[in-house]
């Protein structure tokens, strides 16, 4: 069975991610989270980056 793909809480809108194994991972890519949506996945290994609640506030003010 396929294990679930791991979700990442994050505090800013600008995330990367470069799939954690090293190098078994993949290429750094830089990722972000737009608009109301409040998450982004990663197209090489299907990493959830979701914005926590209370980032949002903080995320305005840069």
């Amino acid at each position: 069975m396929a294990q679930p793909f791991e979700t990442i809480q994050v505090d800013t809108t600008q995330v990367s991610c470069d799939g954690g194994g090293g190098q078994l991972g993949h290429p750094r890519i830089y990722m972000t989270i737009k608009g109301d949506e409040r998450h982004v996945e990663c197209p090489y290994c299907s990493r959830r980056y979701e914005l926590k609640a209370d980032a949002l506030a903080g995320a305005h003010g840069h």
